[in-house]
């Protein structure tokens, strides 16, 4: 009695496994790859920077430029600024404020109706404020503009989320 059997993989099998098996492997080596980049930032990235004209204290904003606090329940932080903000030549007063009791960096970036950039603040810490944004043109009075607000985690600069205001500009 021949208790032996032969076993025999035909050509296509042969070829169905090695693909699987190539297919497991990229997929492992794709993994490794998107988790050790989604872990930290790119090795391109360039942190903005701190705003040289930054000033530390709270400001004196006149009542007619909508100086206020953003600020919606569950939110990690607040932020003033002043939502009907004066431009005078290509100085548009924003009086962006981080306040105090926040744990964020911010700064502020101004687009225009069609979302172009026209200008942005640099970082400011908590306890600090900027005055005004330089915009890349003048813009007249009424002018329907964007002000974002973006937060960052102090030294990873990682979002903390950022605060979106339509506006115009006003006189």
């Amino acid at each position: 009695m021949n208790c032996r059997k032969r076993i025999t993989i035909s050509s296509y099998t042969a070829a169905t496994v090695a693909a699987a098996a190539i297919a497991v492997v990229a997929a492992l080596v794709a993994a490794v790859v998107l988790a050790s980049s989604a872990g930290g930032q790119s090795g391109n990235f360039t942190p903005p920077p701190f705003d040289p004209a930054a000033t530390e204290g709270t400001p004196r904003v006149s009542e007619t430029a909508g100086y206020g606090r953003i600020y919606r329940e569950g939110m990690a932080f607040s932020a003033w600024v002043c939502g009907n903000p004066p431009l005078e030549g290509t100085a548009l007063t924003v009086y962006l404020t981080n306040p105090a009791e926040n744990a964020v960096w911010m700064k502020l970036r101004v687009l225009d109706a069609e979302g172009n950039m026209l200008g942005e603040t640099g970082l400011i810490r908590p306890g600090e404020y900027v005055e005004s944004v330089s915009l890349t043109r003048e813009l007249p009075a009424g002018s329907e503009i964007c002000m974002k607000i973006m937060t960052y985690e102090p030294h990873t600069y990682y979002s903390m989320g950022a605060i979106t205001l339509n506006t115009w500009v006003g006189t």
